[in-house]
């Protein structure tokens, strides 16, 4: 059993589910929920949501929070390399491949990034096209756009203090 919490953000309704002891599903409101769910306010889910708006709102840059995503074996390699990427940066499909020690699974690895159950905090906005183009994001691509440009200004305002 997963509990579920859903929370109004400055891009929307979030949904996110935890199992207990780890996050393991954040979403949006296009998604659909994670099955075996039952609406339940826990303190690691109000945790999640108060870090999520302070990332949000460009008070924060790093999250702390026990994480559990369910995937197969290269799918958790994919989304453990996205968790390395710096916060304000971006790198391809093919520097992930790379990273994990399968060169040319770039396809595979953005099957995984877009299987990614914990968006946002699992950062697979931050994947890109080798020619620096955006590519699929749940969210929508406005979506991945704006929080690439969050992360882009607020890493200058961060450098700059």
């Amino acid at each position: 059993m997963k509990y579920l919490f859903y929370c109004e953000t400055k891009i929307g309704r979030i949904g996110l589910a935890e199992n207990g002891e780890a996050i393991t599903n954040i979403f949006f409101r296009s998604e659909k929920a994670p099955s075996n769910t039952k609406e339940h306010s826990t303190s690691l889910l109000r945790r999640a949501a108060r870090q999520i708006e302070e990332y949000l709102n460009g008070q924060r840059t790093e999250f702390d929070l026990p994480l559990k995503p369910e995937g197969t074996e290269f799918q958790r390699a994919v989304w453990k390399a996205l968790l390395t990427i710096p916060y304000g940066t971006t790198k391809s499909y093919r520097d992930i491949a790379e990273q994990i020690n399968s060169p040319k699974a770039y396809r595979a690895v953005g099957m995984a990034n877009h299987q990614n159950p914990i968006t946002i905090i699992i950062p697979c906005h931050r994947v890109i096209g080798s020619d620096g183009s955006l590519t699929g994001y749940g969210g929508g691509l406005k979506l991945k756009q704006q929080l690439l440009d969050l992360e882009k200004n607020n890493n200058k305002t961060t450098k700059k203090k």
